[in-house]
């Protein structure tokens, strides 16, 4: 007498996965370290953090939101002032180089 055994195979597809990955979020880390007779040359720490937008403004990391470049909602109140400094400087080296061209 034999009894058949029942699986349960649970399957995900790509987009299940990645709907979990990003909506927990996950965390890769690493260390690289270079050593020659025990000194250290080189160190390098990696960590790369992948999550969905949400997950990454729920964890405080929202550093994209403050950047003009990234958000066309980021206060430009700061550009100004650094944009006159830098047109102003670049109108004393357009001058500056002028004088210079010209033989005295």
């Amino acid at each position: 007498m034999q009894q058949a055994m029942t699986h349960s195979i649970q399957s995900s597809t790509l987009a299940d996965v990645l709907e979990r990955v990003l909506d927990k979020g996950i965390v890769i880390a690493g260390d690289i370290k270079i050593k020659l007779v025990d000194i250290e040359l080189l160190s390098i720490q990696i960590r790369l953090v992948i999550c969905s937008v949400d997950k990454a403004k729920e964890m405080g990391m929202d550093w994209w939101v403050n950047q003009p470049i990234f958000c066309s909602k980021a206060p430009q109140a700061e550009l100004g002032p650094s944009l006159a400094r830098i047109e102003q400087r670049l109108a004393q080296l357009e001058a500056a180089s002028v004088k210079e061209a010209v033989p005295a």
